[in-house]
């Protein structure tokens, strides 16, 4: 006699929950979950079917209530970072304009390979009622969604029509999240009426089930290939990515570099892949690099990137790579990073393929000659990170004559020298878009595990507050400080999750340059196009509406917004404070490291006060022809300097 499976009812929305609730990564032999709780906010389109879910469900899959979707999916990616990518939070959303509002997330997770679960509500399938409200009506493609959006900035993207397509579309979703090549933006496109349709699903699918994050191992022949690219090298030079993170490859990086004697730098994702203060750890590349760094990348005859797409930040839009004899090897999971620059590469894990490469270059080390020229460059950009975090040292306006005069003392990097000096083992701080991201790659000392959780793949404004969060839900509520560190623009653009934060109790402290605008874009324009405009937050010097036929064209060139961030924060539930000196930020950060719940500082800083450049070229284009003859002028200097750009193949 057969006996017929067990099954269980469960509406589409109530089988994903308790799906998700039973799965979890391995790695290393660690088992977690792999979603342990959930971000949302409800709409019509997810109260009935996903909240309800939730509800039922609530002791097995915790539910955060959060304020916008973009942040609450930058919470999540935030948390998978933190967690080296092996756990995500779930993030719901309604249909239409909330869906939408998760695509810019979805697009920063999928670049920088970070997984991240959405489960946004969709228009109805039955089309019974249609059109529903928020339903795009498509006059060619009848079965477009605006869901549909999420396609090119996702890695798995599935919309489920039935209750049973869920037995494919969720162990599928699984697999993208937990793999190390593949993983970036998993859509599980929810329409609004399946979500309430029931099925008997089997049982069996709900049981326990563990999703191993594998080590993709070295091919011998390929790590002898790039060992012996390193023993012919006279000046070779590592370059650091994320993957060193994500792989937990800091210590064999170090073996290796210590061993061998060869430089290593470090990208925007990689930075703080060394943990130790060694001769051999120069700190950031690129555009936003030290010189040390980017004098040392100009000559090396041998760059070996590891974990690393070499954005054109890292490379100086192809331009830093100096050396007529320069070559090129790559250690990655993902096969078209092995293959940038016309490496040779190895296609494997980079703990694993560095220990190889340490086990095939014994032995072997680099000329004194070399290592001489590495401390000495080091050396010379030692005392003047020191003197431009300095914050002791009086700002003198007559050393920065272009400075507009609004009262601030302290210039945003004495305000890093300050958090620098606050800094303890454990703690971490996070920038992603503006000039901070940029100060903290050139003069952030990571070393000593003082973390620093920059995301520049995206550069997405918005991240940081909500980061902040996810890397405190990751680690808890303990001693170490998670700091996230923003200018006033990024701050006014999204301050709503404080409240989430508030609401939670999340210990978190964020750090506000208040330098009256996007000033790291008024920089780039002051440099290619020679004057500002709409980057500073200045009033119009006339009011009125500027839609009107016969408004005085007056521009935004009056005094500086008026605007209170102090109390903005202690509105949304911080402590807020405003400090100004640096005896007031030291006792801010001081009497705030113990305090339960978001902490927000607000420094006045200097604007258009910038830490000396990298020495390195970015490629972004004056305008090629101009009425103003300032334009003209920087586009030929433009022309000119194209030509130290290489293509390498």
């Amino acid at each position: 006699m057969t006996t017929a499976p067990q099954t269980i009812r469960l509406t589409t929305a109530q089988a994903v929950i308790k799906y998700l609730s039973v799965q979890y990564s391995l790695a290393d032999g660690v088992r977690r979950r792999l979603v342990p709780a959930a971000l949302g906010i409800f709409g019509h389109g997810n109260v009935a079917g996903l909240g309800q879910a939730f509800d039922e469900l609530a002791d097995d899959m915790p539910f955060i209530q959060g304020r916008h979707e973009q942040y609450m999916a930058h919470i999540s990616t935030a948390y998978a970072k933190a967690t080296r990518r092996q756990s995500v939070l779930a993030v719901t959303a309604s249909i239409g304009p909330g869906a939408l509002n998760l695509v810019t997330a979805a697009g920063l997770a999928t670049v920088n390979r970070l997984p991240l679960l959405l489960l946004p509500g969709d228009t109805y399938a039955t089309r019974h009622q249609g059109p529903v409200l928020q339903q795009l009506e498509h006059p060619i493609e009848a079965d477009t969604t605006v869901n549909d959006a999420f396609r090119p900035v996702s890695r798995f993207f599935d919309r489920i029509n039935r209750p049973e397509q869920l037995l494919t579309a969720l162990p599928q979703a699984m697999r993208v999240l937990t793999s190390p090549t593949d993983t970036g933006a998993v859509v599980i496109s929810l329409p609004q009426d399946v979500q309430s349709h029931a099925y008997d699903f089997p049982a069996e699918f709900f049981e326990p089930r563990d999703w191993k994050i594998r080590r993709p191992l070295p091919d011998l022949e390929e790590v002898d290939d790039v060992a012996r690219l390193i023993r012919d090298a006279e000046h070779p030079v590592i370059i650091a990515g994320g993957g060193i993170h994500y792989s937990d490859a800091h210590a064999a990086l170090e073996a290796l570099a210590g061993q061998l004697g060869i430089p290593v730098v470090e990208t925007f994702g990689g930075k703080g892949a060394v943990t130790k203060d060694e001769w051999w750890q120069v700190g950031g590349v690129g555009l936003e690099g030290n010189f040390a760094s980017n004098t040392l990348i100009k000559q090396a005859d041998l760059v070996l990137s590891v974990g690393s797409r070499l954005t054109d930040f890292a490379t100086g839009s192809q331009s830093i790579f100096e050396n007529a004899d320069v070559r090129f090897a790559s250690l990655n999971i993902v096969d078209a990073d092995t293959r940038k620059q016309g490496a040779t590469g190895i296609l494997a894990d980079a703990r694993l393929g560095l220990e190889a490469l340490a086990q095939a270059l014994e032995g072997h080390s680099t000329s004194e000659a070399w290592q001489d020229t590495v401390q000495a460059e080091k050396a010379k950009w030692a005392p003047i990170r020191t003197q431009w975090l300095d914050a002791d040292t009086a700002y003198r306006p007559e050393d920065h004559p272009d400075a507009p005069v609004t009262g601030a003392i302290l210039t945003q990097p004495q305000l890093i020298g300050l958090m620098q000096e606050h800094a303890r083992s454990g703690d971490t701080i996070i920038a992603a878009a503006g000039g901070a991201p940029g100060d903290l790659q050139k003069v952030w000392d990571a070393t000593g595990n003082r973390n620093c959780h920059l995301e520049f793949g995206f550069s997405c404004m918005g991240y940081e507050i909500a980061a902040g969060m996810g890397v405190r839900l990751a680690e808890g509520n303990n001693e170490n400080r998670v700091v996230t560190f923003i200018g006033d623009g990024t701050f006014l653009m999204a301050p709503t999750e404080i409240l989430t934060a508030a609401q939670e109790g999340l210990n978190v402290t964020i750090v506000v340059s208040e330098n009256h605008g996007y000033q790291v874009i008024h920089r780039l324009q002051m440099n290619r196009t020679g004057k500002e405009f709409g980057n500073e937050f200045r009033y119009r010097t006339t009011g009125g509406s500027v839609a009107a036929e016969d408004a005085p064209k007056a521009r935004l060139d009056g005094d500086y917004l008026k605007v209170d961030l102090r109390q903005i924060a202690e509105g949304l539930g911080a402590l807020a404070i405003r400090a100004s000196t640096a005896a007031e930020v030291r006792e801010a950060l001081a009497s705030t490291r113990e305090t339960q719940g978001p902490v927000v500082i607000v420094v006045p800083t200097v604007p258009h006060v910038d830490l000396p450049g990298g020495d390195v070229w970015w490629d972004v284009a004056p305008a090629e022809v101009s009425g103003q003859e300032w334009v003209r002028e920087l586009r030929a200097d433009y022309d000119q300097a194209r030509g130290r750009q290489r293509w390498f193949g």
